[in-house]
């Protein structure tokens, strides 16, 4: 819902990247394995999505990543 797509092209998208072996995806869930290849196939959008992420909920995820490691 966040991405604005239909859920068959979030499963196209991750199937491709998890064939190249960037990530893992199932069921939901995302475990990046490549970190650095997955950025290298982003455009110059993944800084702005990023930023723009960190804006409206860095601080509220980050909290989120600590409390998920308690």
């Amino acid at each position: 819902m966040m991405l604005g797509v239909q859920r068959t092209g979030v499963t196209a998208a991750a199937g491709a990247l998890q064939r190249a072996g960037l990530i893992r995806y199932k069921r939901g869930n995302v475990t990046i394995i490549d970190r650095k290849g997955l950025k290298d196939r982003t455009c110059e959008c993944y800084g702005v999505s990023k930023r723009e992420f960190d804006r409206l909920l860095g601080d509220r995820a980050k909290r989120n990543a600590r409390s998920d490691k308690m």
